[in-house]
Protein backbone atom coordinates (compact mmCIF):
# COMPACT_ATOMS: atom_id res chain seq x y z
CA UNK A 1 0.00 0.00 0.00
CA UNK A 2 1.48 3.31 -1.07
CA UNK A 3 1.98 6.33 1.16
CA UNK A 4 -0.58 8.27 -0.85
CA UNK A 5 -3.26 5.68 0.07
CA UNK A 6 -2.48 6.02 3.77
CA UNK A 7 -2.56 9.80 3.51
CA UNK A 8 -5.85 9.67 1.62
CA UNK A 9 -7.43 7.33 4.18
CA UNK A 10 -6.33 9.67 6.96
CA UNK A 11 -8.01 12.57 5.14
CA UNK A 12 -11.21 10.55 4.75
CA UNK A 13 -11.22 9.62 8.43
CA UNK A 14 -10.78 13.26 9.39
CA UNK A 15 -13.59 14.17 7.03
CA UNK A 16 -15.80 11.44 8.53
CA UNK A 17 -15.20 12.71 12.06
CA UNK A 18 -15.78 16.32 11.02
CA UNK A 19 -18.99 15.33 9.28
CA UNK A 20 -20.25 13.52 12.37
CA UNK A 21 -19.53 16.55 14.55
CA UNK A 22 -21.22 18.85 12.06
CA UNK A 23 -24.33 16.66 12.06
CA UNK A 24 -24.53 16.89 15.84
CA UNK A 25 -24.14 20.67 15.75
CA UNK A 26 -26.74 20.96 12.99
CA UNK A 27 -29.32 19.15 15.10
CA UNK A 28 -28.89 21.72 17.87
CA UNK A 29 -29.23 24.75 15.61
CA UNK A 30 -32.71 26.18 15.49
CA UNK A 31 -32.19 29.95 15.11
CA UNK A 32 -30.87 30.62 11.66
CA UNK A 33 -29.39 33.43 9.66
CA UNK A 34 -31.31 33.42 6.41
CA UNK A 35 -29.25 32.40 3.37
CA UNK A 36 -29.37 34.61 0.25
CA UNK A 37 -31.24 31.86 -1.60
CA UNK A 38 -34.34 32.50 0.52
CA UNK A 39 -34.37 36.29 0.59
CA UNK A 40 -32.78 37.17 -2.77
CA UNK A 41 -35.96 38.11 -4.63
CA UNK A 42 -38.19 39.02 -1.69
CA UNK A 43 -38.56 42.04 0.53
CA UNK A 44 -35.93 41.72 3.27
CA UNK A 45 -38.05 43.80 5.61
CA UNK A 46 -40.39 40.88 6.31
CA UNK A 47 -37.45 39.13 8.02
CA UNK A 48 -36.14 42.14 9.96
CA UNK A 49 -37.45 43.53 13.28
CA UNK A 50 -39.18 46.88 13.21
CA UNK A 51 -39.18 47.77 16.92
CA UNK A 52 -37.20 45.37 19.08
CA UNK A 53 -34.37 42.85 18.75
CA UNK A 54 -34.33 39.51 20.54
CA UNK A 55 -31.00 37.73 20.61
CA UNK A 56 -27.69 38.68 18.97
CA UNK A 57 -28.43 38.83 15.24
CA UNK A 58 -30.03 42.29 15.17
CA UNK A 59 -28.75 43.64 18.48
CA UNK A 60 -27.41 47.18 18.31
CA UNK A 61 -29.05 48.21 15.05
CA UNK A 62 -29.72 51.96 15.29
CA UNK A 63 -33.47 51.85 14.68
CA UNK A 64 -33.91 49.32 17.51
CA UNK A 65 -31.80 51.03 20.18
CA UNK A 66 -34.69 53.05 21.71
CA UNK A 67 -36.17 49.80 23.03
CA UNK A 68 -33.05 48.90 25.03
CA UNK A 69 -33.97 51.21 27.91
CA UNK A 70 -37.39 49.57 28.14
CA UNK A 71 -35.70 46.16 28.22
CA UNK A 72 -33.65 47.12 31.26
CA UNK A 73 -36.72 48.52 33.01
CA UNK A 74 -38.44 45.20 32.35
CA UNK A 75 -35.49 43.44 34.02
CA UNK A 76 -36.01 45.61 37.10
CA UNK A 77 -39.73 44.75 37.14
CA UNK A 78 -38.84 41.06 36.95
CA UNK A 79 -36.23 41.20 39.73
CA UNK A 80 -38.46 43.24 42.04
CA UNK A 81 -41.37 40.88 41.59
CA UNK A 82 -39.51 37.56 41.83
CA UNK A 83 -37.07 38.61 44.59
CA UNK A 84 -34.41 36.50 42.89
CA UNK A 85 -30.90 37.94 42.77
CA UNK A 86 -29.37 38.77 39.43
CA UNK A 87 -26.30 36.77 40.47
CA UNK A 88 -28.43 33.62 40.91
CA UNK A 89 -30.00 34.04 37.48
CA UNK A 90 -26.64 34.74 35.85
CA UNK A 91 -24.99 31.65 37.31
CA UNK A 92 -27.91 29.46 36.20
CA UNK A 93 -27.63 30.77 32.64
CA UNK A 94 -23.87 30.23 32.60
CA UNK A 95 -24.57 26.59 33.36
CA UNK A 96 -26.39 26.21 30.05
CA UNK A 97 -24.38 28.79 28.12
CA UNK A 98 -23.04 26.37 25.52
CA UNK A 99 -26.47 24.89 24.85
CA UNK A 100 -27.81 28.40 24.27
CA UNK A 101 -24.95 29.29 21.92
CA UNK A 102 -25.41 26.04 20.02
CA UNK A 103 -28.98 27.11 19.22
CA UNK A 104 -27.59 29.78 16.88
CA UNK A 105 -26.12 28.72 13.57
CA UNK A 106 -24.06 31.88 13.10
CA UNK A 107 -22.60 33.70 16.11
CA UNK A 108 -20.05 36.47 15.73
CA UNK A 109 -16.87 36.16 17.83
CA UNK A 110 -18.06 38.99 20.11
CA UNK A 111 -20.87 36.70 21.27
CA UNK A 112 -19.14 33.34 20.93
CA UNK A 113 -16.11 34.31 22.99
CA UNK A 114 -17.62 36.67 25.58
CA UNK A 115 -19.62 34.73 28.18
CA UNK A 116 -20.69 37.77 30.21
CA UNK A 117 -21.94 39.70 27.18
CA UNK A 118 -23.85 36.74 25.75
CA UNK A 119 -25.46 35.66 29.03
CA UNK A 120 -26.41 39.26 29.87
CA UNK A 121 -28.18 39.54 26.52
CA UNK A 122 -30.10 36.30 27.16
CA UNK A 123 -31.24 37.51 30.59
CA UNK A 124 -32.23 41.03 29.52
CA UNK A 125 -34.11 39.90 26.40
CA UNK A 126 -35.68 36.97 28.23
CA UNK A 127 -37.01 39.09 31.08
CA UNK A 128 -38.33 41.66 28.61
CA UNK A 129 -40.17 38.87 26.77
CA UNK A 130 -41.80 37.61 29.96
CA UNK A 131 -42.86 41.12 30.97
CA UNK A 132 -44.41 41.68 27.54
CA UNK A 133 -46.39 38.44 27.86
CA UNK A 134 -47.47 39.30 31.38
CA UNK A 135 -48.53 42.86 30.54
CA UNK A 136 -50.55 41.75 27.51
CA UNK A 137 -52.27 38.66 28.89
CA UNK A 138 -52.71 39.35 32.61
CA UNK A 139 -55.07 42.06 33.83
CA UNK A 140 -55.04 44.38 35.66
CA UNK A 141 -51.53 45.75 35.25
CA UNK A 142 -50.64 46.34 38.89
CA UNK A 143 -46.92 46.85 38.26
CA UNK A 144 -47.08 49.36 35.43
CA UNK A 145 -48.28 52.96 35.34
CA UNK A 146 -50.95 53.95 32.84
CA UNK A 147 -48.53 56.26 31.05
CA UNK A 148 -45.93 53.53 30.49
CA UNK A 149 -45.28 53.69 26.71
CA UNK A 150 -44.77 49.92 26.40
CA UNK A 151 -46.57 48.18 29.24
CA UNK A 152 -49.44 50.68 29.67
CA UNK A 153 -52.68 51.04 27.63
CA UNK A 154 -50.95 53.23 25.03
CA UNK A 155 -48.30 50.56 24.49
CA UNK A 156 -50.90 47.84 24.11
CA UNK A 157 -52.45 49.76 21.24
CA UNK A 158 -49.37 51.09 19.46
CA UNK A 159 -46.40 48.94 20.49
CA UNK A 160 -47.64 45.41 21.18
CA UNK A 161 -48.69 44.59 17.57
CA UNK A 162 -45.16 45.44 16.34
CA UNK A 163 -43.52 43.53 19.19
CA UNK A 164 -45.67 40.48 18.43
CA UNK A 165 -44.64 40.68 14.78
CA UNK A 166 -40.95 40.95 15.78
CA UNK A 167 -41.28 37.96 18.13
CA UNK A 168 -42.22 35.75 15.18
CA UNK A 169 -39.16 36.44 13.01
CA UNK A 170 -36.74 33.55 12.54
CA UNK A 171 -33.61 35.68 12.96
CA UNK A 172 -35.11 37.33 16.05
CA UNK A 173 -35.58 34.29 18.29
CA UNK A 174 -34.38 33.44 21.79
CA UNK A 175 -33.81 29.82 22.78
CA UNK A 176 -36.95 28.75 24.64
CA UNK A 177 -34.68 27.33 27.35
CA UNK A 178 -33.99 30.92 28.47
CA UNK A 179 -37.69 31.61 28.93
CA UNK A 180 -38.38 28.27 30.63
CA UNK A 181 -35.60 28.94 33.17
CA UNK A 182 -36.72 32.51 33.88
CA UNK A 183 -40.33 31.38 34.22
CA UNK A 184 -39.27 28.78 36.79
CA UNK A 185 -37.70 31.59 38.86
CA UNK A 186 -40.92 33.57 38.60
CA UNK A 187 -43.15 30.67 39.65
CA UNK A 188 -40.60 28.87 41.83
CA UNK A 189 -41.53 25.72 39.88
CA UNK A 190 -39.22 23.78 37.61
CA UNK A 191 -40.35 22.11 34.40
CA UNK A 192 -43.75 23.81 34.11
CA UNK A 193 -43.51 24.43 30.37
CA UNK A 194 -47.21 24.55 29.55
CA UNK A 195 -47.87 27.70 31.61
CA UNK A 196 -45.35 29.60 29.53
CA UNK A 197 -46.56 28.02 26.32
CA UNK A 198 -50.12 29.11 27.12
CA UNK A 199 -48.99 32.69 27.79
CA UNK A 200 -47.12 32.88 24.50
CA UNK A 201 -49.98 31.42 22.48
CA UNK A 202 -52.47 33.78 24.13
CA UNK A 203 -50.21 36.71 23.24
CA UNK A 204 -49.99 35.49 19.64
CA UNK A 205 -53.77 35.04 19.37
CA UNK A 206 -53.60 31.23 19.45
CA UNK A 207 -54.80 30.65 23.01
CA UNK A 208 -57.87 28.87 24.34
CA UNK A 209 -57.72 25.74 22.20
CA UNK A 210 -54.16 24.41 22.24
CA UNK A 211 -52.67 22.17 24.91
CA UNK A 212 -49.62 19.99 25.52
CA UNK A 213 -47.23 21.65 23.09
CA UNK A 214 -44.31 20.32 25.11
CA UNK A 215 -40.82 21.80 25.12
CA UNK A 216 -40.24 23.91 22.03
CA UNK A 217 -37.16 25.38 20.41
CA UNK A 218 -38.30 29.00 20.44
CA UNK A 219 -41.45 31.12 20.09
CA UNK A 220 -41.67 30.72 16.31
CA UNK A 221 -41.45 26.94 16.72
CA UNK A 222 -44.23 27.00 19.33
CA UNK A 223 -46.42 29.17 17.09
CA UNK A 224 -45.88 26.79 14.17
CA UNK A 225 -46.83 23.81 16.33
CA UNK A 226 -50.03 25.58 17.35
CA UNK A 227 -50.98 25.94 13.68
CA UNK A 228 -50.29 22.25 13.07
CA UNK A 229 -51.51 20.87 16.38
CA UNK A 230 -53.47 18.03 14.82
CA UNK A 231 -51.01 15.15 14.53
CA UNK A 232 -50.75 14.08 10.87
CA UNK A 233 -51.66 10.47 10.16
CA UNK A 234 -49.14 8.36 8.32
CA UNK A 235 -50.24 7.15 4.92
CA UNK A 236 -50.72 3.39 4.89
CA UNK A 237 -50.76 3.44 1.08
CA UNK A 238 -48.37 5.71 -0.82
CA UNK A 239 -50.11 8.19 -3.11
CA UNK A 240 -50.51 7.02 -6.67
CA UNK A 241 -48.77 9.43 -9.02
CA UNK A 242 -49.35 10.21 -12.67
CA UNK A 243 -52.44 8.00 -12.81
CA UNK A 244 -54.65 10.90 -13.83
CA UNK A 245 -54.51 14.53 -14.76
CA UNK A 246 -53.21 16.41 -11.71
CA UNK A 247 -53.58 19.92 -13.04
CA UNK A 248 -53.92 22.38 -10.17
CA UNK A 249 -57.42 23.85 -10.12
CA UNK A 250 -58.70 26.94 -8.40
CA UNK A 251 -61.59 26.99 -5.95
CA UNK A 252 -64.04 28.17 -8.62
CA UNK A 253 -62.85 25.48 -11.04
CA UNK A 254 -63.26 22.83 -8.36
CA UNK A 255 -66.76 24.11 -7.66
CA UNK A 256 -67.62 23.97 -11.36
CA UNK A 257 -66.53 20.33 -11.31
CA UNK A 258 -69.00 19.63 -8.52
CA UNK A 259 -66.76 19.90 -5.46
CA UNK A 260 -68.32 21.59 -2.45
CA UNK A 261 -66.42 23.47 0.25
CA UNK A 262 -66.94 23.57 3.98
CA UNK A 263 -64.98 24.72 7.02
CA UNK A 264 -63.06 22.02 8.91
CA UNK A 265 -64.00 21.18 12.47
CA UNK A 266 -60.65 22.48 13.74
CA UNK A 267 -58.38 25.34 12.75
CA UNK A 268 -55.32 23.13 12.40
CA UNK A 269 -53.72 23.65 9.01
CA UNK A 270 -53.38 19.87 8.81
CA UNK A 271 -57.14 19.37 9.05
CA UNK A 272 -57.79 19.19 5.29
CA UNK A 273 -59.89 16.32 3.96
CA UNK A 274 -61.76 15.40 0.80
CA UNK A 275 -64.66 12.99 1.13
CA UNK A 276 -67.75 12.39 -1.00
CA UNK A 277 -67.14 15.48 -3.12
CA UNK A 278 -66.65 17.80 -0.11
CA UNK A 279 -63.33 19.58 0.45
CA UNK A 280 -62.96 20.63 4.10
CA UNK A 281 -60.49 23.42 4.83
CA UNK A 282 -59.50 25.08 8.13
CA UNK A 283 -60.31 28.69 8.82
CA UNK A 284 -57.57 31.15 7.89
CA UNK A 285 -57.48 34.71 9.18
CA UNK A 286 -55.51 37.02 6.88
CA UNK A 287 -54.30 40.38 8.17
CA UNK A 288 -51.38 42.76 7.79
CA UNK A 289 -48.97 40.43 9.61
CA UNK A 290 -49.82 37.21 7.75
CA UNK A 291 -47.23 37.64 5.00
CA UNK A 292 -44.36 38.19 7.44
CA UNK A 293 -45.44 35.27 9.65
CA UNK A 294 -45.84 32.87 6.73
CA UNK A 295 -42.51 33.78 5.16
CA UNK A 296 -40.66 33.31 8.45
CA UNK A 297 -42.39 29.98 9.09
CA UNK A 298 -41.43 28.88 5.57
CA UNK A 299 -37.84 29.98 6.21
CA UNK A 300 -37.81 27.98 9.44
CA UNK A 301 -38.95 24.81 7.67
CA UNK A 302 -36.42 25.30 4.89
CA UNK A 303 -33.51 25.96 7.26
CA UNK A 304 -34.42 23.48 10.03
CA UNK A 305 -35.12 20.38 7.98
CA UNK A 306 -35.97 18.04 10.86
CA UNK A 307 -39.30 19.81 11.54
CA UNK A 308 -40.77 18.74 8.19
CA UNK A 309 -42.52 20.85 5.57
CA UNK A 310 -46.18 20.73 6.58
CA UNK A 311 -46.58 24.50 6.51
CA UNK A 312 -44.90 24.79 3.10
CA UNK A 313 -47.19 22.07 1.70
CA UNK A 314 -50.26 23.86 3.07
CA UNK A 315 -49.29 27.18 1.49
CA UNK A 316 -48.54 25.46 -1.84
CA UNK A 317 -51.94 23.77 -1.72
CA UNK A 318 -53.79 27.00 -0.88
CA UNK A 319 -51.90 29.02 -3.50
CA UNK A 320 -53.31 26.68 -6.15
CA UNK A 321 -56.84 26.98 -4.82
CA UNK A 322 -56.60 30.77 -4.47
CA UNK A 323 -55.71 32.04 -7.94
CA UNK A 324 -58.21 34.83 -8.56
CA UNK A 325 -60.52 37.15 -6.65
CA UNK A 326 -63.61 34.92 -7.19
CA UNK A 327 -61.78 32.06 -5.45
CA UNK A 328 -61.31 34.17 -2.34
CA UNK A 329 -64.91 35.35 -2.49
CA UNK A 330 -66.07 31.73 -2.62
CA UNK A 331 -63.95 30.69 0.37
CA UNK A 332 -65.06 33.76 2.32
CA UNK A 333 -68.69 32.82 1.75
CA UNK A 334 -67.97 29.40 3.31
CA UNK A 335 -66.30 30.90 6.39
CA UNK A 336 -62.89 29.50 5.39
CA UNK A 337 -61.06 32.78 4.77
CA UNK A 338 -61.50 35.84 6.99
CA UNK A 339 -59.95 38.77 5.19
CA UNK A 340 -58.72 41.71 7.26
CA UNK A 341 -56.00 42.60 4.75
CA UNK A 342 -58.19 44.74 2.49
CA UNK A 343 -59.41 43.64 -0.92
CA UNK A 344 -59.65 40.07 -2.18
CA UNK A 345 -56.78 40.90 -4.51
CA UNK A 346 -54.59 41.54 -1.46
CA UNK A 347 -55.13 37.93 -0.35
CA UNK A 348 -54.44 36.70 -3.88
CA UNK A 349 -51.18 38.71 -3.95
CA UNK A 350 -50.27 37.32 -0.53
CA UNK A 351 -50.41 33.70 -1.69
CA UNK A 352 -48.55 34.53 -4.90
CA UNK A 353 -45.75 36.04 -2.82
CA UNK A 354 -45.40 33.47 -0.06
CA UNK A 355 -45.70 30.43 -2.35
CA UNK A 356 -42.73 31.36 -4.51
CA UNK A 357 -40.43 28.35 -5.13
CA UNK A 358 -42.46 26.07 -2.84
CA UNK A 359 -43.14 22.43 -3.62
CA UNK A 360 -45.67 19.92 -2.34
CA UNK A 361 -44.32 16.91 -0.45
CA UNK A 362 -45.53 13.94 -2.58
CA UNK A 363 -45.53 11.67 0.48
CA UNK A 364 -47.89 13.87 2.50
CA UNK A 365 -51.57 13.40 3.25
CA UNK A 366 -52.19 16.76 1.61
CA UNK A 367 -50.85 15.46 -1.69
CA UNK A 368 -53.34 12.62 -1.45
CA UNK A 369 -56.10 15.23 -1.08
CA UNK A 370 -54.74 17.12 -4.06
CA UNK A 371 -54.74 14.02 -6.28
CA UNK A 372 -58.16 12.93 -5.03
CA UNK A 373 -59.70 16.26 -6.09
CA UNK A 374 -57.98 15.92 -9.48
CA UNK A 375 -59.39 12.42 -9.93
CA UNK A 376 -62.85 13.67 -8.97
CA UNK A 377 -62.65 16.52 -11.48
CA UNK A 378 -61.56 14.13 -14.23
CA UNK A 379 -64.90 12.32 -14.08
CA UNK A 380 -67.21 13.95 -16.62
CA UNK A 381 -70.38 13.02 -14.74
CA UNK A 382 -69.42 15.19 -11.77
CA UNK A 383 -68.94 18.24 -13.97
CA UNK A 384 -72.15 17.56 -15.89
CA UNK A 385 -74.07 17.13 -12.66
CA UNK A 386 -72.65 20.39 -11.27
CA UNK A 387 -73.51 22.24 -14.49
CA UNK A 388 -77.09 20.99 -14.43
CA UNK A 389 -77.58 21.95 -10.80
CA UNK A 390 -75.99 25.37 -11.35
CA UNK A 391 -77.87 26.25 -14.56
CA UNK A 392 -81.07 24.35 -13.90
CA UNK A 393 -81.51 24.09 -10.13
CA UNK A 394 -84.81 22.20 -10.51
CA UNK A 395 -83.45 19.75 -13.08
CA UNK A 396 -82.52 17.14 -10.48
CA UNK A 397 -85.96 17.29 -8.89
CA UNK A 398 -87.65 17.15 -12.29
CA UNK A 399 -85.68 14.07 -13.33
CA UNK A 400 -86.55 12.24 -10.13
CA UNK A 401 -90.23 13.21 -10.45
CA UNK A 402 -90.23 12.11 -14.10
CA UNK A 403 -88.76 8.72 -13.22
CA UNK A 404 -91.35 8.19 -10.47
CA UNK A 405 -94.18 9.24 -12.81
CA UNK A 406 -92.89 6.89 -15.52
CA UNK A 407 -92.77 3.97 -13.09
CA UNK A 408 -96.28 4.68 -11.78
CA UNK A 409 -97.65 5.04 -15.30
CA UNK A 410 -96.04 1.76 -16.35
CA UNK A 411 -97.45 -0.04 -13.32
CA UNK A 412 -100.91 1.38 -14.01
CA UNK A 413 -100.72 0.19 -17.61
CA UNK A 414 -99.65 -3.30 -16.55
CA UNK A 415 -102.51 -3.58 -14.05
CA UNK A 416 -104.98 -2.34 -16.67
CA UNK A 417 -103.84 -5.05 -19.13
CA UNK A 418 -104.21 -7.70 -16.44
CA UNK A 419 -107.75 -6.53 -15.69
CA UNK A 420 -108.69 -6.67 -19.39
CA UNK A 421 -107.25 -10.18 -19.80
CA UNK A 422 -109.14 -11.48 -16.75
CA UNK A 423 -112.42 -10.21 -18.14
Amino acid sequence: MGDWVLDFEAELNNLRNAQSQEEQRRKKRSIHRLPPLIISDLDKKVYEPEMVSFGPYHYGEPRLKPMEDHKHRALLYFLDRTRVSLDTIFNSMVGVEQDLKDSYDSLQPEWQNDTKKFVKLMIVDGCFTLEILRAKTQKPRRDYSDDNPIFGPHGELYAMPFIKRDMLLLENQLPMLVLYMLKSFEENIEGNTETLNDLILAFCGQGGRIADMGKCLHILDLYRRSLLYKIPKANSIPPAQHMWDTIARSATELAEAGIRFKRSESNSLLDITFEHGVLSLPQLVVDASTESIFLNLIAFERCHVVVGNYLCSYIWFMSNIVQQDPDISLLRSKGIIFNFAGSDKAVDDLFNTVSKDLMMDPSSDLYMVFESTAFYCAKRWHKLRATLIHNYPWTGVSIVAGVILFVLTTLQTVFTIFDVLRK
